[in-house]
């Protein structure tokens, strides 16, 4: 186990890490414990009560947040050149095709979301063991395979975020800024969370929300209470 630091233990002396906290204390307590010098990134991590292991339970999907990211979102459209133009009119950082999928290859992945259409998903897919391992990887199910590009560019850039329930059950997320008010972390945190809610599969089983923790950049995890978001698990 690594060893923790001076300003982690500081930090875990000040709260109770047994405890559930409302929504509204836990961002409290989580600006209270940062001690990043930078603006850190607020994140959540939930806990379900499903088999990702089982088709029909596994989470996947995007959420467009309130307030979006606080994160400058680079996109690359790979596309047909009739989509050029529309995928640069809505925002795109970079458009093409064959140029990137070639510069992909050799190890270029200076982006943040990949967008592209369906039919040059044969030459997308090839990079796959490249985009998939970093989460850049385009899925029709959180709307980046699609023929409506310059739709899908806007929403990533206003703040839209993919999410994935891990092989242990865990979705983890980015929801917004340290340096967001906190209404506006707690509005981010509750649509995501609900979003998860509203896709409990059928099949699963006992308690859907087994935790909630919320944490900065560098910080130790505050366990948030469930029942503090509008929707119920």
């Amino acid at each position: 186990m690594a060893k923790l630091t001076k300003k982690y233990k500081e930090a875990l002396a000040k709260f109770d890490q047994e405890k559930q906290y409302s929504i509204t204390e836990a961002i409290d307590l989580v600006k209270e414990i940062s001690y990043a010098k930078f603006d850190a990134s607020v994140d959540l991590n939930i806990r379900l009560g499903v088999d990702p292991r089982k088709a029909n339970q596994m989470i996947r999907g995007s959420v467009t947040l309130p307030h979006g990211t606080g994160k400058e979102i680079r996109v690359l459209v790979l596309c047909t050149p009739d989509k050029e133009e529309e995928a640069k009119a809505a925002g795109a950082d970079h458009v093409g095709l064959e140029d990137y999928v070639q510069k992909i290859k050799d190890g270029w992945t200076d982006i943040d979301v990949v967008i592209t259409m369906p039919s040059v998903m044969a030459k997308v897919g090839q990079l796959g063991r490249i985009l998939g391992p970093r989460g850049l990887m385009p899925n029709p199910k959180t709307g980046t395979v699609t023929m409506e590009v310059g739709k899908a560019v806007s929403a990533a850039k206003a703040g839209k975020i993919d999410f994935k329930v891990d092989k242990f059950g865990i979705v983890h997320s980015m929801v917004a800024k340290l340096s967001f008010d906190n209404n506006m972390i707690a509005d981010n945190a509750m649509e995501l969370v609900n979003t998860i809610i509203k896709m409990k599969p059928a099949s699963a089983k006992g308690t859907y929300v087994r935790s909630i923790y919320m944490s900065s950049t560098m910080s130790p995890g505050v366990q948030v209470d469930p029942k503090s978001f509008s929707a119920t698990s």
